[in-house]
């Protein structure tokens, strides 16, 4: 595949209104989940996006028979999954294959795989994943780069994690969900895509309790039924939307929402100074005369301020009026768009890998810059439509990886960008 680039000719109010596609970060581990049961599943609200893409392909090295019975809507059926078929250049390329670790384990009770792949964002160490199947009974050993796993009798009924960690989160209820005892997960996240997973789960025949809380019980069953399921709105997209709206003093309704998961979003947008009508199924954002400063913008574990919105909240800080400190104790390779920023005429201090400053309000000019990572690519793209004059952003499939065809949808609603 060559290379893409995106060309913006930035300056211009948006208009219009934009849907929210289904969560990448939901869609990833539901795919995974599919695994449990012998019996076809219907996913629906799939993105077409190339992570899900990648997920669908590593399935299907698996044997697993993939049917597209809609645009976003997939029938999958693994009865004749063979883990030994898995195609390891495909692992390679992904952050969400780790996700097939615990299905695979809970269903064949061994599997060999590779490290996964993914963003470019800092260490984000398996420690929290193995640990934690450990504490389960499970092997682990790793030779010749793999990583084999064999999973033994269940024997301790709380597992504590060693961090909010997402993914560690779902696969040990994955792991957990053919398992009749009842399992605790102690530090158990609870973003909204994990509360998606635990549903489909509870569908497939899983008991899962406190689901909203950072102590989920779950106790699974010998057998899974097949469900059919509809992925929640991507949250993370809508932040980015909501971005783009303000730094371009555009009016842009955003539709497909569930406001409920938007809490700590909104708040910080308040607190941007940030205008916006909510209502039951979208979002208005409305032109702001004046953005100011907010004096430190906390990545948390939600129902925090989620970190894969720190960047595009980043950019947004550039027009603000005074000095925001950006905080994101999670990541440690997160800031790299800063240094995209300040070619663009940002005034932007990295103090150490987990905090930045942002001083504000800078004018933006075109540039040519690099899309390190998904989100970094998304908020560089709000940076070109935010600037004067003409922008390129190198590395277009990093944004590919989790926004759907952004550029055609951009389109629609007025911005000068094309792919090259």
């Amino acid at each position: 595949m060559k290379e893409q680039s995106f060309v913006i000719k930035g300056g211009y109010h948006l208009k219009g209104e934009i849907d929210v596609r289904g969560s990448k970060n939901s869609a990833l581990p539901i795919l995974a989940a599919t695994i449990l049961s012998e019996e076809p599943s219907i996913i629906e609200n799939i993105p077409l996006i190339e992570d899900v893409f990648i997920m669908i392909e590593i399935l299907k090295s698996m044997n697993a028979k993939i049917d597209w019975i809609g645009k976003r809507v997939i029938k999958i059926n693994t009865k004749n999954l063979d883990p030994v078929k898995i195609d390891y250049n495909l692992v390679s390329k992904a952050r969400g294959s780790i996700l097939f670790i615990g299905p695979i384990l809970a269903r064949f009770k061994k599997f060999t795989t590779k490290s996964p792949g993914g963003c470019d964002i800092g260490s984000r160490p398996l420690g929290a994943h193995f640990n934690a199947f450990k504490s389960l009974g499970v092997k682990i050993k790793e030779s010749n780069n793999k990583y084999i796993f064999k999973a033994e009798e269940v024997k301790n009924r709380i597992v504590v994690l060693d961090e909010f960690s997402p993914t560690a989160t779902e696969n040990i209820l994955m792991f957990c969900a053919l398992n009749t005892k009842e399992i605790i997960i102690e530090l158990a996240a609870t973003e909204p895509h994990i509360q998606d997973l635990c549903l489909f789960l509870s569908k497939m025949g899983a008991e899962i309790s406190g689901i909203y809380s950072h102590s989920i019980k779950i106790k699974g069953a010998k057998k899974l039924k097949s469900a059919v399921h509809k992925i929640i709105p991507d949250y993370i997209e809508i932040g980015t939307f909501i971005s783009l709206a303000a730094v371009t003093k555009s009016k842009i309704t955003i539709k497909n929402i569930i406001p409920e998961n938007l809490l700590s979003i909104l708040a910080m947008s308040k607190r941007f100074g940030i205008r916006f009508e909510l209502k039951k199924n979208s979002l208005t954002i409305l032109p702001s005369n004046k953005l100011v400063a907010v004096s430190k913008v906390l990545v948390l574990p939600y129902p925090g301020f989620p970190a894969d919105l720190q960047a595009p909240f980043g950019v947004l800080a550039t027009q603000a009026e005074g000095t925001t400190l950006i905080q994101d104790p999670l990541f440690d390779g997160r800031f790299k768009y800063i240094n995209e920023l300040n070619k663009m005429g940002g005034n932007c201090i990295v103090m150490d890998p987990h905090r930045a400053l942002i001083i504000g309000p800078t004018p933006l000019y075109g540039n040519t810059i690099e899309s390190f990572d998904l989100r970094a690519g998304a908020t560089l793209i709000i940076a070109g439509l935010l600037a004067e004059g003409e922008t390129i952003i190198n590395n277009a499939y990093q944004v590919d990886r989790g926004y759907e065809k952004i550029d055609e949808r951009l389109q629609k609603l007025g911005a000068q960008i094309k792919r090259i």
